[in-house]
């Protein structure tokens, strides 16, 4: 008896199959990309805050798309992100330091009984502390490889799309204005308060983590605490990281 070569699907159940298997692709495709997210955020949050300076000598004086995009490159890779960098690997070698050495720990723990009058704890408890501390941050820091590495393509990603957004900012404002579901007005609204916002924040943040960078320094200047400048420097950068930086420091 022959064999049938019918599809048993109807034209409509092909359809939805195929609709159901794109979407879980896509689904799948975030997933494994979600680690690389933070990438085109920051790519985004650095396009809207260097706009401005983009329309201004491109549009407004003339200069070179290509000379400009370049330039904010990199002054966003030198002042944002080589600072950051340099300040872990400091930090990481410091605290390393600290934790084969406590006798500095304990110098500046004197130095702040002497000025209150209480006895905080001995150098073997100090130097316990230390030791837990460094093993604690030790198992939760990735391997210096893999995470270097990760770090490299998130800053290579996120340069490259800035890139895209500066060079091709009219072919890029116009898929915006296509793909979106709303009327011009809403987008020009929408456009004015993410303008507004991530200015505020930017603005705001940079602010207020320099305050506490400058109370941080200055406080540990007081108590007689060795390198109260770099340690400051290292809470005005830390008072960026999200929800956990203001407690942190």
């Amino acid at each position: 008896m022959p064999v049938s070569s019918e599809n048993i699907y109807t034209p409509r159940q092909q359809y939805v199959l195929l609709i159901l298997c794109l979407v879980g692709l896509a689904v799948l495709i975030l997933v494994g990309l979600g680690s690389y997210l933070t990438a085109f955020l920051g790519a985004g949050i650095l396009y809207v805050v260097f706009r401005p300076w983009f329309q201004a000598l491109v549009h407004r004086r003339g200069w070179n798309r290509q000379a400009v995009t370049g330039g904010l490159l990199t002054f966003s890779f030198v002042v944002i992100i080589m600072p950051f960098t340099a300040l872990s690997l400091m930090l990481v070698s410091r605290i390393r330091a600290y934790a084969q050495d406590t006798s500095q720990i304990m110098t500046v723990l004197h130095k702040i009984e002497q000025k209150t009058g209480y006895q905080f704890t001995t150098e073997q408890g100090v130097r316990g502390l230390v030791q837990q501390s460094v093993s604690w941050l030790s198992g939760r820091i990735p391997s210096l490889a893999s995470g270097l590495l990760h770090f490299t393509v998130i800053i290579g990603l996120m340069l490259f799309t800035m890139y895209f957004m500066f060079t091709q900012e009219e072919s890029f404002l116009r898929g915006l204005r296509r793909y979106l579901p709303f009327r011009a007005g809403t987008l020009r609204e929408l456009g004015d308060s993410l303008r507004n916002t991530v200015n505020a924040n930017v603005l705001g943040q940079a602010l207020i983590a320099f305050v506490q960078a400058s109370l941080t320094g200055l406080t540990l200047w007081i108590f007689g605490v060795p390198d109260a400048v770099f340690w400051g420097t290292v809470a005005f950068f830390t008072a960026f990281i999200p929800v956990l930086g203001t407690p942190l420091v």
